[in-house]
């Protein structure tokens, strides 16, 4: 379902708000976590506030960016050939439209977050990742499809595929997510995962450029300053998550060591 609502809260805003409501998906986990007893909160310790503060900044940042369109900070006039606007239909960019597409790519980011916290159990149980994924996978492919032929049935022509943009789009899209996942799979096996959430943020960044240079999109100030406050809230969620797993590698270690010590203690005895 995040594909679908994803794809409908785009056509209604633009990448920009995409990517930033994309940065909000930690915090409605947090929340979801919470919920289901998966977290606990503790305002006596510094890493459980920094994740709700990081939540509440993330979740204001994101009202911002819905509700509060802006003037315009930038204009982009980029040049026809670019402009792949010409050939494809606009995307709306009025206050209403910008607010059904807010509010779609938050569902979307609930999706998100529901499907991270059904992976967690689903890993516990069945620690296999390849046949997950392929799984998943497919399910998203059966699920879509069967929704499509349900909402499309009196248009048979859609499923034709032309030799144009839809067609260089498909092409894209399928590299770029393949690419994607291999990067993701590695970062998370090397690096861990908090080392690929850091660089999180720089969709919004990446999104604005991409935006101005192929859609010929504005950024408008709302989306500028919501933007700034959801990437704080990113970077304080990431960080009360680090310290707490930080927190528990030290008590873990910890509790391996007491026994030694009491054995000493009593061998000295």
């Amino acid at each position: 379902m995040y594909v679908i609502t994803g794809g409908i809260g785009i056509e209604y805003s633009n990448p920009t708000l995409a990517s930033a409501i994309g940065n909000i998906v930690p915090a409605l986990t947090f929340i979801l976590a919470v919920i289901f007893r998966m977290e606990k909160v503790s305002f006596k310790e510094r890493s459980s506030v920094a994740k709700v503060m990081g939540t509440i900044l993330s979740l204001i940042g994101a009202f911002v960016v819905i509700f509060y369109h802006g003037p315009r900070v930038f204009v982009a006039s980029s040049p026809p050939y670019l402009n792949f606007r010409q050939l494809s239909p606009p995307l709306s960019s009025s206050k209403s439209d910008w607010l059904i597409g807010g509010a779609i790519l938050t569902i979307q980011g609930i999706f998100v977050s529901v499907s991270f916290i059904l992976q967690t159990h689903i890993m516990r149980e069945y620690p296999e990742a390849f046949t997950v994924s392929i799984l998943y996978i497919l399910c998203i492919s059966i699920v879509t499809s069967m929704i499509g032929l349900v909402v499309e049935k009196n248009n048979p022509s859609i499923w034709i595929i032309h030799f144009d943009i839809t067609l260089f789009t498909i092409v894209t899209t399928g590299i770029i997510t393949s690419v994607y996942y291999v990067i993701h799979s590695w970062a998370i096996r090397h690096k861990r995962p908090l080392y690929l959430a850091i660089f999180k943020p720089l969709s919004i960044l990446i999104a604005v450029v991409m935006g101005t240079i192929f859609l010929n999109d504005s950024l408008y100030l709302g989306c500028l300053i919501g933007g700034i406050l959801i990437t704080l809230g990113f970077y304080v969620v990431m960080w009360g998550k680090a310290n707490e797993e930080k927190n528990k590698l030290l008590s873990f270690s910890g509790k391996e060591k007491t026994p030694l010590l009491l054995s000493g203690k009593n061998d000295q005895i």
